[in-house]
């Protein structure tokens, strides 16, 4: 077994849980309170995890089983159990195979990766590491121009679909992030950078991995007609400059041929709007507590986008996801699959693509321990009848 695999294997590592010190132990300050936090007083990002403690089991008791049906599809892409790997940007800052990394486990264990517009690797680096779905996640940033070609590279890449986010007409105050110099830290001014170079200096193993992977990478699939690549301390003003509305979408679907996912989604009537735009599917999100502060925690937002779109097309999730009884939880409520960030974020972070497999291992046996303790045989017999939720819910 290789270094990395053993440094979390059993008993290092147990639990999803078990990679967040791990990461942080790894990390300059900067790059894991950039994965770690949220915005404002980050209480949607508490909130995301604890809400599911609110939501409490039924199980069905002298049931036995000898399988336990984990497969599922998303927009007719067959999974290995419901959950996928969610966009997570700066992913090369966190480990140098960053995305790479991440789509190849995801493959490996028969699972959906969804790569985000600000990423370090290229995407068809990306989409070819893979042996399952890839899913590109389209900001606008850099114009109509730049986000038109890299929809033109994700379709001749073979991407599975596009997943249009639409919670970020201006990036949060996320406030670790000043306070650690992030900004300073991916610009070119040496004199800004010296108050937080000692942190970074501190982690030596991160820093020489960085240095030897180039240093802070440019923003390969955001190409400025006539510029190039998007330099990375750039993406909070373009974010700001390039806002996805509605409209959007019509474009979008003409040139694209394929399925469009909207992400960002916690309400019913933006649900019912993206019916009517033509979505294949939506993923009910907050950003991981990381855009507006105080919104509903995803899982909480959950039953009401699910009774809006009524069926008509397909219901994602995420924000929170730590365990296993997380994902089921959610498949009780009417979502279609779940998508994972923080949870890999942490294990990439950790051991690289090595943490990846591991967490999607331990997250696949949580689910089927979860359902044979339910005496459920299959995520496709999940309802609203394993669970009980609060009443307060419901108002």
């Amino acid at each position: 077994m290789p270094a990395s695999s053993r440094a979390v294997a059993s008993p290092q590592v147990v639990s999803i849980y078990d990679f967040r010190p791990l990461a942080r132990r790894r990390l300059p300050r900067a790059v894991f309170d950039y994965l770690d936090g949220g915005a404002d007083a980050e209480i949607t990002l508490r909130e995301n995890c604890r809400a599911f403690d609110d939501i409490l089991f039924r199980p069905r008791c002298a049931v036995s089983f000898s399988e336990c049906g984990l497969k599922t599809s998303v927009l007719g892409f067959d999974l290995s159990f419901p959950a996928m790997l969610a966009p997570v940007g700066y992913s090369r800052l966190m480990h140098p195979g960053g995305e790479v990394a991440a789509a190849s486990a995801a493959g490996q264990a028969g699972t959906g990766y969804i790569l985000s517009t600000i990423s370090g690797h290229a995407l068809e680096r990306v989409r070819a590491a893979s042996a399952g779905p890839v899913f590109y996640q389209l900001y606008l940033m850099g114009g109509r121009g730049a986000a038109e070609a890299v929809i033109e590279r994700a379709q001749k890449a073979g991407c599975s679909g596009l997943v249009v986010t639409i919670d970020t007409p201006v990036a949060g105050l996320r406030e670790r992030d000043f306070r650690n110099g992030v900004k300073e830290l991916l610009g070119t001014n040496p004199l800004a950078m010296i108050p937080f170079l000692p942190d970074v200096l501190s982690r030596p193993g991160w820093l020489i991995g960085f240095l030897r992977d180039g240093g802070v990478p440019k923003l390969a699939n955001v190409v400025i007609p006539g510029k190039g690549p998007m330099e990375m301390v750039d993406v909070g003003a373009a974010l700001a400059a390039s806002a996805v509305k509605w409209d959007d979408l019509r474009w979008i679907r003409e040139m694209w041929r394929g399925p469009i996912v909207v992400k960002g989604v916690l309400t019913g009537e933006d649900a019912r709007r993206a019916v009517d735009e033509g979505a294949a599917a939506v993923s009910v999100s907050n950003h991981g507590g990381r855009q507006l502060d105080s919104v509903r925690p995803s899982i909480r937002a959950l039953p009401e986008v699910v009774a809006a779109v009524n069926g008509q097309i397909e219901v994602w999730m995420d924000g929170g996801v730590r365990r296993g009884s997380d994902i089921v939880k959610a498949l009780c409520l009417g979502a279609r699959a779940v998508l994972c960030g923080r949870a890999y974020a942490y294990a990439l972070s950790a051991a690289g693509e090595a943490g990846v497999s591991r967490a999607l291992e331990i997250l696949r046996a949580d689910v089927e321990r979860t359902l044979r303790l339910l005496g459920c045989p299959s995520v496709a017999e999940l309802d609203r009848s394993y669970v009980e939720i609060p009443a307060s819910w419901s108002t």
